[in-house]
């Protein structure tokens, strides 16, 4: 569920998550008018019936326009944090931390490009946090098509973020509270007793107390002391406009494993039926839809080739003809495996902290939430007395992003995402059948890892009653070996 998730700075071509991404709201845009208008109209190339791999994304790379204050290297001062990324786990960080009034440099080879990801949330989620002006498009209910026969309806509201207002929003409020800013590429970092140096691309060398990558998955910076045995989620996306869809527009789908549209492709229909892909939908009116197929996990991780096309196959069968492609998205979620080593001289943020969901791929709200915690956990130690530095800082704020207890909590997600590993289609219909007749308090809150281990315990037991006898065979064969795993990873984090 991922766009559920991308926290990248720099951005590679191909990133995220289900957080789940959302489009960028072109609705109201000049843009969107402009190539929708009756004098754009001729040059309008429909793709073939349900193929929209030959349409070019007609969207390009936008930047925000204002004034940052940029840093002065050869000043040469030392400076309390270094955020490397503006990405929003970058931003986020760098907003709260300096709310403290401690002086802190964001590092970014791009600082005012806009993000490439797009970012859906839970509209609860957002309101909690004070950020639901960032929210450009909201469906007050969400929809999941079990198979052919089966819908399940959710009370509970969908949103799309807004990219520009939320960098926006974070930005001004970044300079508003002293903020600098350096354009650069970081390409390596040294450690001293007591303070840590970034060295750019461009001969410059950056000092500061503490060290915080929020660059994302790919980052160099962070060191693991186990083997990293992620499962993938991956997913092809467009924001497209069409003749016309079958959705409705006051629900956002957010899961539909049905397989129909592959009744005359049995080759794909074998591999779906093994390693199953779902689509998901936001539909902004009756001809501008944002359109995404996803492997919610898998390992190894399925092609990109595979993923468009059973979208081709899928929209062909629902009677959707692609006239224009406004945006492209190609996501690839690292999920689960190991947390990095805590402590380390550099703190983590974003996608590269441990932070995306291991089960659904979320982590944008869970980054925006977490990051005052740990700017709170960085301001005792660098606050105005500056008393804590060196590994008495890095084990304070490695401790304030992972208590003892949330990661207990993710090793029963991590669980959670080793068993969807081991189903077929059959057993992944069977599993959600069963997951969102739970309590809306159990599955919104594991949703949102939100959950106590108490309560996820609560959880399990209230699943496996629910669940059908086929779908309890599934449990007890596929998931002891995973269920060995996490009491182990769960009794090591206990000693």
């Amino acid at each position: 569920m991922g766009t559920l998730f991308r926290l990248f700075s720099p951005s590679p071509p191909a990133t995220t998550s289900h957080s789940h991404h959302l489009p960028t709201h072109l609705l109201s845009s000049p843009k969107y008018q402009y190539i929708t208008s009756r004098k754009a109209s001729h040059r309008i190339q429909s793709s073939k019936f349900g193929n929209f791999l030959d349409l070019k994304p007609e969207s390009k790379p936008e930047s925000l326009h204002f004034d940052l204050p940029w840093i002065d290297p050869a000043a040469r001062s030392c400076l309390d944090v270094i955020v490397i990324g503006t990405g929003p786990a970058g931003l986020r960080l760098a907003e709260q931390v300096s709310s403290y009034g401690i002086k802190v440099c964001c590092v970014d080879p791009s600082p005012l490009l806009m993000w490439p990801n797009n970012y859906g949330v839970w509209v609860d989620e957002f309101e909690n946090l004070g950020l639901e002006d960032s929210l450009d498009k909201t469906w007050p209910m969400t929809s999941v098509h079990i198979d052919d026969h089966k819908t399940k309806y959710l009370d509970r509201s969908y949103g799309r973020v807004s990219r520009k207002k939320l960098k926006t929003k974070l930005m001004e409020n970044c300079v508003s509270n002293g903020v600098k800013f350096h354009k650069a590429t970081v390409w390596r970092v040294e450690h001293e007793e007591f303070e840590s140096s970034v060295i750019c691309n461009d001969g410059n060398k950056l000092r500061a107390s503490l060290v915080v990558d929020a660059s994302g998955f790919a980052s160099p910076f962070i060191d693991y002391d186990k083997p990293r045995n992620h499962g993938y989620q991956i997913a092809h996306g467009i924001l497209a406009e069409v003749d016309n869809h079958p959705f409705d527009l006051d629900k956002m789908l957010l899961m539909d494993w049905r397989d129909s549209h592959l009744g005359n492709e049995p080759y794909m229909r074998v591999s779906n039926s093994r390693i199953p892909t779902f689509l998901y939908a936001m539909p902004f009116d009756s001809s501008l839809i944002f359109l995404e197929e996803t492997s919610l996990v898998s390992r190894p991780v399925l092609s990109y080739l595979e993923i468009k096309r059973r979208m081709v196959a899928r929209l062909r069968h629902l009677g959707i003809k692609v006239k224009r492609v406004l945006e492209e998205e190609k996501c690839l979620i690292p999920m689960g495996g190991p947390l990095p080593q805590i402590p380390q001289s550099v703190m983590a943020i974003g996608g590269t902290s441990g932070l995306v969901h291991p089960s659904t791929g979320y982590m944008v709200a869970r980054t925006m939430a977490i990051a005052p915690v740990l700017a709170e956990a960085i301001a005792e130690c660098l606050g105005s007395t500056r008393m804590i530095r060196g590994r008495p800082l890095h084990h304070k704020v490695w401790n304030g992003l992972w208590p003892i207890e949330k990661r207990c909590t993710r090793e029963f997600y991590s669980f959670g995402m080793e068993t969807l590993l081991k189903l077929d289609l059959s057993g992944t219909r069977r599993f959600f059948d069963a997951f969102f007749d739970l309590n809306p308090y159990y599955w919104q809150g594991f949703l949102s890892s939100r959950l106590s281990l108490g309560e996820l315990a609560l959880l399990s037991l209230s699943l496996f009653g629910r669940a059908s006898n086929p779908s309890r065979f599934d449990i007890v064969t596929k998931c002891p070996a995973p269920l060995i795993r996490m009491m182990g990873n769960l009794a090591v984090e206990a000693i």
